[in-house]
């Protein structure tokens, strides 16, 4: 009697959730990534082959990975019938799959798009009860999906994704367990649990947004304001058109010496990133760069890469780069031509010219602060981190809009980049060393820093005045 296998397949960084069930010899792929050699290699692993690939919604975050496995597979794509795809085959509300002894049943829940769906996963070899449920971006841990991306329909999106919740999801059981597309960290909802587990009854009685009536619920959910990457656009246009091209078709980086990666520098049209450490870029990077730390990768690289360029990656092992250019082809940016072999290192023994950034302590910043110092400290934070508290005096530009507002900020002073715990801060430092600014600082440990420290605190109303500081 063969076993039935869920296996969650996890994107770092995105905090994208893929799963594949597997039941003799057949198998299913819920919402897959781009790279999707894994869930191939599972399939395998257990004799079986894909059949069946389910994308749950539209979405703006990612390439999603279906028409790359059906390519691999010839398995069958199904997605909502609420918007016009221009591949795959729509699904109705009650339309079921088997996948073995494993049913997927469609539920149609709009509301974070109106294309979404769930599937609901019953055992036929024990019942009718449903046992699970995918919900995509409807229904998160800790949290439900955002449904801003209709803006001039507002309250009608958050309504219908309270329906679908209210009305589809949860009255399949309180013993149902969750299984959504994104975890914490995803820019497609926030405050979700770190975990990756839930029923749907614990989140009936603990999920915050579970806790609201129908027009508490769509007055919070209208009045919601998230980031939009620029980046979102692109993924809509190649997630309907299912224009991604083929990943065999698309060259692996070509190692570069020092001499080679210099040239292409210089003759211009070229996008040099460095993945490295915060902590290594501030030290020494070649200038000229755009700094975005690995981990950053997926969620600011969409802000500040342009699809048209080729990208040139400098990191401090192969390993490094090969993770960053992961992230970067599930974002749909496949021209990551080159990286600079030997690092850093290759770099400065070729005698090339490099530039770096001086860290600022957090010491040495509250001293400043409490001197009352000429210099600008701009904090590259999202709005929800500001609202909780930022340094007196502190200058609020959001990261992602930093290089349309360069104008607002001094030139004639030294600036100091602020964020959470550093990384953002040097991704700010290097957008303006790349538009001329010269004295540029960074603050490494940021806020983390401070709160350990003990820094002054002001609410962002309050405009930094010292009879409003309090301690951290």
């Amino acid at each position: 009697m063969s076993a039935m296998i869920l296996e969650t397949i996890r994107s770092d960084y995105l905090a994208h959730l893929s799963y594949i069930l597997i039941h003799k010899g057949k198998a299913a792929v819920i919402d897959p990534r781009r790279d999707c050699q894994a869930y191939i290699d599972l399939a395998r692993q257990h004799g079986a082959s894909i059949s069946h690939i389910f994308e749950t919604h539209r979405n703006e975050d990612y390439v999603t990975g279906s028409r790359e496995l059906a390519r691999r597979t010839g398995a069958q794509i199904m997605h909502g019938k609420g918007f016009p795809f221009d591949f795959g085959a729509p699904v109705s509300e009650g339309d079921w799959f088997d996948i073995g002894d494993l049913r997927l049943t469609v539920l149609e829940t709009p509301g974070h798009t109106f294309d979404s769906i769930s599937l609901v996963l019953r055992d036929m070899s024990s019942g009718e009860d449903p046992v699970a449920v995918f919900t995509g971006d409807a229904l998160f841990i800790g949290d439900v999906g955002r449904t801003d991306f209709y803006p001039d329909r507002r309250e009608e999106v958050a309504g219908l994704l309270y329906d679908s919740i209210f009305g589809k999801l949860l009255p399949l059981g309180d013993h149902v367990i969750l299984y959504p597309a994104h975890g914490a960290g995803s820019v497609c909802g926030s405050g979700m649990a770190q975990r990756e587990f839930s029923t749907l009854g614990f989140e009936r009685r603990h999920n915050p947004a579970l806790q609201l009536g129908r027009e508490a619920f769509v007055r919070r959910k209208a009045g919601e304001r998230h980031e939009y990457p620029p980046y979102f656009r692109k993924m809509e246009e190649i997630n309907a058109q299912g224009s991604d091209a083929p990943l065999c078709e698309i060259r692996e980086p070509k190692p570069l010496g020092a001499e080679e990666f210099a040239k292409l520098v210089a003759n211009g049209g070229a996008q040099v990133v460095d993945v490295r450490s915060p902590e290594a870029i501030a030290g020494a990077f070649v200038p000229g760069s755009l700094a975005i730390p690995e981990q950053l990768v997926s969620g600011y690289a969409g802000y500040l890469l342009d699809y048209g360029q080729p990208i040139y990656l400098v990191a401090e092992t192969q390993e490094e780069m090969q993770s960053a250019r992961a992230q970067l082809l599930r974002m749909g940016y496949d021209r990551v031509e080159g990286w600079l072999a030997g690092g850093l290192t290759g770099w400065e023994t070729a005698g090339r010219q490099y530039d770096s950034i001086p860290a600022v302590n957090v010491r040495e910043l509250v001293r400043r602060i409490q001197a009352d110092e000429d210099f600008t400290l701009l904090d590259v934070r999202k709005q929800e981190e500001v609202e909780a508290g930022m340094l007196p005096g502190a200058r609020h530009i959001f990261l992602g809009d930093l290089p349309n507002r360069l104008t607002e900020i001094p030139r004639d002073k030294p600036v100091t980049t602020f964020c959470g715990s550093g990384q953002r801060a040097v991704i700010a430092a290097s957008i303006l060393k790349r538009h001329g600014f010269e004295r540029v600082e960074d603050n490494l440990g940021s806020m983390a820093a401070c709160r350990s420290y003990g820094c002054p605190i002001v609410e962002p109303a309050t405009s930094g005045k010292p009879d409003e500081q309090e301690a951290a």
